[in-house]
């Protein structure tokens, strides 16, 4: 090769290492406060709507635990499953899986206090992931109000809004509360979460309800017989239709004892066959899980451990950053004008 020409090529390769530099200056990808500079009380205002949100509707306990599951889970943490679009199809779809839609707009009122204070710079999809650590705290010293009791959890932020829909793909990605053990293994292991991992994440379960639409094939025409015949009365009682009147709230509570506590009394018990659905009671008995679920079911710090790890994990699931994506104005809502290249 010419010296000239090894030294354009010099010059070139230069050129192009100082563009990836600058490139990945400019995208520093999730961060811990990424915002200390942009809007400083960013984290602060989330974490006071989420105190005030809870204290009005108690109901909004298990919604930030699901917002996260059902956004991030799917493709990636974009806050996707927020915008007007995804609602209306998943609304549409002829399914008995609850994505708690008409609790999406508590995102939506924490969004307008972030924007009041700093109007086109935090993300929706930021919003969803620290409501939902926010939530599902209670022993950090800032949080005494909130009853979930769950671990509190440092997670880095920096995400960008999605602008499409994924509601066409939730079902692919999204395991059911009544799939294989080993279809919700591998769906949560494709995102890196390991088995014990997968047995934390199961345990939002302690917390919340399962409505009756879901229990029913196990009581009808005949009571599963795995389930612990002490339990049966109680969910027939709540659940006393084989095909339940869809104009009516029926429901069983997760866990009898603690029903509003994230805790490891879900693992005792479906180890004495109180879970309600078969997901809970394969926990339980899989030879890949079990061992775990004993674990978690004597330490509630292990428990906490897994869990603090594993939503960690699915929170930074293949996240937009940089310029990819955009920053909503509305969280239901993609901008109307496109200021920043699309994500792929």
């Amino acid at each position: 090769m010419a010296p000239k020409t090894c030294f354009l090529f010099f010059l070139a390769l230069v050129s192009f290492s100082a563009v990836l530099a600058f490139a990945e200056e400019d995208d520093p990808g999730l961060v811990m406060n990424f915002y200390k500079e942009t809007c400083p009380q960013a984290e602060d205002i989330i974490k006071e709507q989420v105190k005030l949100l809870y204290k009005r509707h108690k109901n909004t306990a298990f919604s930030w635990l699901r917002n996260i599951f059902h956004d991030c889970a799917v493709q990636r943490c974009d806050a996707s499953l927020l915008l007007d679009s995804t609602r209306r199809t998943l609304s549409e779809k002829e399914t008995d899986r609850s994505f708690g839609l008409r609790n999406f707009r508590y995102i939506e009122t924490i969004k307008e206090a972030v924007e009041r204070e700093c109007p086109g710079v935090v993300s929706c999809a930021d919003i969803l992931v620290l409501s939902a650590r926010d939530g599902i705290v209670s022993l950090h010293p800032s949080y005494k109000s909130l009853q979930l009791g769950g671990p509190y959890i440092p997670l880095k932020t920096g995400r960008r809004d999605g602008r499409r829909s994924r509601a066409e793909v939730v079902e692919q990605y999204l395991p059911d509360h009544n799939e294989s053990i080993s279809s919700v293994l591998d769906k949560f292991g494709a995102m890196g979460i390991d088995t014990p991992g997968v047995v934390a994440l199961l345990g939002a379960h302690s917390v919340g309800r399962t409505h009756c639409v879901k229990l029913v094939h196990r009581l009808y025409p005949e009571v599963d017989s795995a389930l612990n015949p002490e339990h049966v009365p109680h969910m027939l009682k709540k659940c006393p239709d084989s095909i339940p009147d869809p104009k009516a709230v029926q429901y069983v509570r997760n866990d009898r004892g603690t029903p509003m506590v994230l805790d490891n009394n879900y693992y005792r018990n479906i180890l004495d066959n109180k879970g309600l659905l078969l997901v809970d009671h394969q926990l339980a008995h899989d030879k890949r899980t079990k061992p775990f679920v004993k674990k978690m079911a004597k330490s509630q710090d292990y428990f906490f451990k897994e869990f603090s790890r594993a939503i960690t994990i699915l929170s930074e699931n293949n996240p937009l950053t940089g310029s990819k994506g955009e920053i909503r104005k509305q969280c239901n809502l993609a901008n109307k004008i496109r200021t920043t290249d699309d994500e792929p």
